[in-house]
Formats: structure tokens, C-alpha cells, sequence
């Protein structure tokens, strides 16, 4: 009868929901292992600069070794003073370590890129390559890697630095993990980020401009780079950064959670002004400028449960703000959306129901001068329901032709207007789901 009580009594406390709770932490202490500590007063502080300075130099080698330095004791801050930091590859951020610059004086540049074909083969396991024009190329750079892969067509995108040099061969500091062929039309290119983080927590870079040197570099997508460029981190601050003239993405990070965005200009960028993507939950970003992009505001694959507040994206080349593949449950909140070029805010089609922009808040924008002749402030495709639109104010002040305040197609369910002001369109709302 004991032993009876004695297995059943805990689960009986589980159904009944009363979990066992640790006491508050009233007076943490530093132990080893444990993230739960004081919130000290004081943190290492180290000075970077073109004189003067705890560390002196002018490329991206002094910033780095700056931020590993004070990774090395723990966490802290980097700060860059004034001056023009060139860089050739990307400055790897790391846990714990805040990057402060000095407002718009301090200025990040990339420097020119360059490709050249490859003119041997190297194989998936291979840590090396053979360039046919190497000059330009230089131990330390950050390249990236493309081939037409042999089995799908499709490309083969791989981001490495190069570490060792006899010639115009050049040794790789990863292995490659698929073939690059010459018969594929295996390139290099110097195509780097300017920060990058992957793997790291609690990182901040703030009050600084970046600068993507964009008309003297080729254009990558921000699946792969971007002025910044994050990969399956957590709680990265980004406050204060102008991201401007990259060709690709101005801010990109990728399945990263609880990212804040504040205060920043993403500006002049060939792609995404600013790009939460892969299912990167929780994302807030607010105070932001998202101008002359081709889509202000992107939000990618499966990104839930973002607050976009008090943004402006202005004179973007397609789009203000695009939601789309399993992008659920966000809210777009009291955002001026300006003149963009086919759409303002934008619903994407996608591949069906369970894929579908559903579930998302559309509150208070201000969406003015919507796209051509055809445009609309709010377009809405494909299978997508349970998205509100409410207390926004569209319109448009050129002449109405055939623009559309909302246009909703045809397979679209369940889509609540409520409160807006609609001015100056042909159609006020064109439900394609009537006839």
C-alpha cells in the first residue's frame, strides 16, 4: 500500500497543475556555470581607434580582436572611436560583448570586391582552392564560394575565409561540404558581412554606421550576408545603426529569437532594409528607418510573434512591409508606410493553408502612395485568414486610376476591417471574393 502512494502521489500533483517552484533568486552570487548573476556595477571597457586608444588600427583586425579580447574576460564593451574602420572580412561577435561606436563618425566600409573563376576542382572535403586571378585575394579575407550543384541545378553558396596562401592556391578555414567543379562554373568572390554573430546570446552593436560600399560589390542575398548578419542566436540589441548602401540586405538575422532592433536606419540597400527570418520568434523592432530598399521591412519564414511599432519605410522599391510564408500571430502597429512601389503592405500567396500570412494584426499605419496605376496600400493573397486590419488610415493622393485601398483575392478568409479610414482610391476595398 505504501510503495502504491508513493509512485501515484506525484503524478496526481502533476494533473492537478502544482508544479514545484525554486524560490527566487533575492541575492544572486557568481557561480561557475550559472547565468543567474549580480548585475554589476562596472564591466571591462576597452577603447578602439585610428590613435590613441587601448587598441590602434583602421581595419576590421584591430575590431575583432578587440571584441575577443573582452570575450575573453567575461563580456563588456568594445568601444570605436571616430574615424573609417576598412574591412575585408566580417567582425565575429561574440557572447556577452556589447560594440559601441561613437555615432555617425564612426564609420564601418567594405572594402571593393573582386571574383575569378577557380581553375581546379575541389571536392566537398577539400580545405582548398585555386583561383585563377588571386590578385586582390589575401590571407585573412572573407569570400564566398558559388557552383552550379551537378545533382539538383541548383547554386551551392558557401561563406569562408581564407588562412594560408602558395600562389593562387589558397587554404579555406572550413572544409567545403559540397563539390565546386570548374565544368560548374565554380567562382570566388570577396563577399563578406561587416558583423556577423552565429551561435552567441546576449550581444549588443549600437550607435554606428555601416557601410556596404555597395556600387564597388556583388550583389548576395541576405539568406547568406548582409551590413549585419546573424545566424541561431538569442537576444541581440541592435540600437543606433545606420545599415546603408549594402548590395544585399542592410540587417538580416536568421532563426534568432527575442532580437530588439531600435532607433535604426537600414538605408539605400539593393535588397531587405531589415530581414527577420526562418523562424526567428519574438522579434521587436521599433523608432527604425527603412528607406529606398526593395522591401522596407521583410519578414521571411515562419517569423512569429513580432511587434513592428513606430517604424517609417519610405520609397522602397516594391514593397513597405511583406508578410508571408507561415509568418503568424505578428502585430504592424503604428508604422508610416510611404510611397512604395507596388504594394504597402503586402500579404503574400503561398503554398496553401498551413503556409498561409494568417493571424497577424494590421493597427493603425499610416500607408500613403501605393504603387502604380494597379497598386494597392494593402494587399492580400492567397489562402490567408484571421488578419485584422484596423484604425489604419490609407490613402492616396495622386490620382485614384485603378489603385485599391485593400485588395483582397479570391481565397482569402475571414479578414476583419474595422475603423479605417480609406481615402482617395478607385476602390476603397476590392474584395475579389464577391462574383
Amino acid at each position: 500500500m505504501l510503495r502504491r502512494l508513493f509512485l501515484t502521489a506525484p503524478s496526481l500533483l502533476l494533473a492537478a497543475g502544482e508544479q514545484p517552484q525554486a524560490p527566487a533568486v533575492t541575492r544572486p552570487r557568481a557561480t561557475a556555470g550559472d547565468p543567474v548573476e549580480p548585475k554589476w556595477d562596472e564591466r571591462l571597457t576597452i577603447t578602439v581607434g585610428t590613435s590613441s586608444a587601448d587598441l590602434v588600427g583602421t581595419d576590421h583586425r584591430v575590431v575583432q580582436a578587440g571584441v575577443d579580447y573582452v570575450a575573453g574576460l567575461g563580456g563588456g564593451t568594445v568601444r570605436l572611436l571616430p574615424g573609417t574602420y576598412r574591412f575585408r572580412n566580417a567582425v565575429q561577435l561574440r557572447s556577452g560583448v556589447r560594440v559601441a561606436g561613437s555615432g555617425p563618425e564612426t564609420v564601418c566600409l567594405k572594402e571593393p570586391g573582386g571574383k575569378t573563376n577557380l581553375v581546379e576542382n575541389s571536392d566537398w572535403y577539400d580545405r582548398e582552392i585555386t583561383l585563377q586571378d588571386p590578385s586582390g585575394f589575401a590571407v585573412g579575407d572573407g569570400i564566398v564560394l558559388r557552383a552550379t550543384n551537378p545533382h539538383n541545378g541548383g547554386e551551392d553558396i558557401f561563406r569562408r575565409t581564407l588562412v594560408a596562401r602558395s600562389g593562387n592556391r589558397f587554404k579555406l578555414d572550413q572544409m567545403l561540404s559540397e563539390n565546386f567543379w570548374t565544368a560548374h562554373k565554380a567562382v570566388a568572390s570577396k563577399t563578406h558581412s561587416l558583423f556577423e554573430g552565429w551561435r552567441i546570446a546576449d550581444a549588443a552593436i549600437e550607435n554606428i554606421c555601416l557601410d556596404g560600399n555597395r556600387a564597388n560589390n556583388e550583389f548576395l542575398n541576405g539568406n547568406y550576408v548582409g551590413c549585419i548578419f546573424l545566424r541561431e542566436s538569442n537576444r541581440i540589441a541592435m540600437k543606433q545603426v545606420l545599415a546603408r548602401n549594402f548590395n544585399g540586405d542592410g540587417i538580416s538575422y536568421q532563426v534568432c529569437h527575442d532580437v530588439r532592433v531600435e532607433d535604426c536606419q537600414s538605408v539605400g540597400n539593393a535588397n531587405y532594409g531589415l530581414h527577420p527570418g526562418s523562424g526567428s520568434q519574438r522579434t521587436v523592432v521599433t523608432g527604425c528607418r527603412l528607406e529606398g530598399n526593395d522591401i522596407g521591412f521583410f519578414f521571411c519564414w515562419g517569423v512569429k510573434w513580432a511587434l513592428v511599432e513606430r517604424n517609417v519605410m519610405a520609397d522602397n522599391r516594391r514593397f513597405g512591409v511583406s508578410i508571408g510564408h507561415n509568418d503568424t500571430d505578428n502585430v504592424v502597429r503604428n508604422n508610416e508606410v510611404l510611397r512604395s512601389g507596388k504594394f504597402g503592405i503586402y500579404l503574400r500567396q503561398e503554398h496553401g493553408p498551413t503556409f498561409a500570412p494568417s493571424r497577424n494584426h494590421i493597427e493603425a499605419n499610416r500607408v500613403v502612395d501605393s504603387g502604380n496605376e494597379t497598386g494597392a496600400a494593402v494587399e492580400i493573397e492567397g489562402v490567408t485568414e484571421q488578419v485584422t486590419l484596423r484604425n489604419n488610415v490609407l490613402l492616396e493622393t495622386r490620382l485614384p486610376a485603378a489603385r485599391a485601398g485593400v485588395r483582397i483575392h479570391k481565397e482569402a478568409k475571414a479578414i476583419e476591417l474595422n475603423g479605417n479610414r480609406i481615402e482617395g482610391f478607385a476602390q476603397s476595398v476590392a474584395d475579389l471574393r464577391k462574383g
